[in-house]
């Protein structure tokens, strides 16, 4: 929350400077002056925190952010694996922490998939404009317009996930394989993956979560399936017990969405792992966004 890290910051300051505030913004020179190391992909977002932190600073003149994503700058440029801001520690309604929370979760995929390796400089800039969106979001807060940011994000977005997409199979230059797959085709349904991400604590199905469910139905409609498998998870905060079965709950919840738009319950198979299969890995007791999730596949 942009409140506590003002009250904070003023704090660090006020204690290490006397009465001057906001004189020295020693993150940001330092992220001016750094030669970053690591991965392609740390040095791209080390220069894309760079960029916004000074935005941040000489622009918009909001000191408390400018330092924040200095210090992400920093790390990045010292070869560590920065991720996307969590969702829970912003100002946000519930309406912009679902659709962020979705978001997140989405970019998330991408660098489980490959993207970070695959395109450094692509996933880069897409993660800082999540950042920004976040950022301007909190911001804005109940306002309905969306910051710039977040359309930026979703054209970025969608450049990241094509080029994830698997390349054609060259031409054999023999007579064709009796199994040869037309790349023109869409997906095999057991090829396919849904993810439903749901809020903190929570089994309510968002604006983001009927979305994607609406999807699924017509799939299963067009390309019936013989099972559709529901399991769902959680992130690492609270007790065992108590998240496998908030797991179950979400889970259930998604079930129930199904059914109601159509798909038979007997093709609906439910099952919850808690908080063992983490989409993202964690410590114990930290609330990742992306694990608070159900999984759907179709057998």
């Amino acid at each position: 929350m942009k409140t506590l890290r003002n009250v904070l910051l003023m704090i660090s300051v006020i204690a290490l400077g006397g009465c001057t505030v906001f004189t020295s913004f020693s993150e940001v020179e330092a992220l001016n002056e750094a030669q970053a190391v690591g991965s392609p992909f740390t040095q791209a977002l080390s220069d894309e925190y760079r960029a916004f932190s000074n935005s941040e600073l000489k622009e918009k003149f909001d000191y408390p952010d400018a330092l924040h994503f200095a210090r992400k700058g920093l790390a990045a440029a010292a070869g560590e694996v920065v991720l996307p801001e969590p969702i829970a520690d912003w100002n946000l309604s519930d309406k912009h922490a679902m659709e962020l929370s979705a978001a997140r979760g989405r970019l998330i995929v991408a660098y489980d998939l490959g993207a970070r390796e695959t395109s450094p400089a692509l996933s880069a800039k897409t993660q800082a404009k999540f950042d920004c969106w976040m950022e301007k979001q909190e911001e804005m807060w109940k306002d309905d317009a969306a910051p710039r940011c977040r359309d930026e994000f979703m054209d970025l977005m969608a450049q990241l996930e094509s080029g994830l997409q698997p390349a054609p199979a060259p031409a054999p230059a023999a007579e064709p394989l009796a199994f040869d797959v037309d790349a023109s085709e869409p997906m095999d349904a057991e090829d396919a993956m849904y993810l439903v991400f749901f809020n903190w604590d929570s089994s309510e199905l968002g604006s983001g979560a009927l979305n994607v469910l609406d999807a699924v139905a017509q799939e299963v409609s067009q390309n019936p399936p013989n099972v559709v498998n529901v399991v769902g998870h959680a992130d690492t905060s609270g007790p065992t017990q108590y998240n496998q079965r908030l797991a179950f709950k979400r889970a259930n919840k998604v079930r129930d969405a199904l059914i109601d738009r159509g798909i038979d319950p007997n093709l609906l198979t439910v099952d919850a792992r808690g908080e063992t299969e983490l989409l993202v890995d964690t410590p114990d007791n930290v609330r990742e966004p992306a694990n608070r999730r159900v999984n759907i596949s179709f057998n």
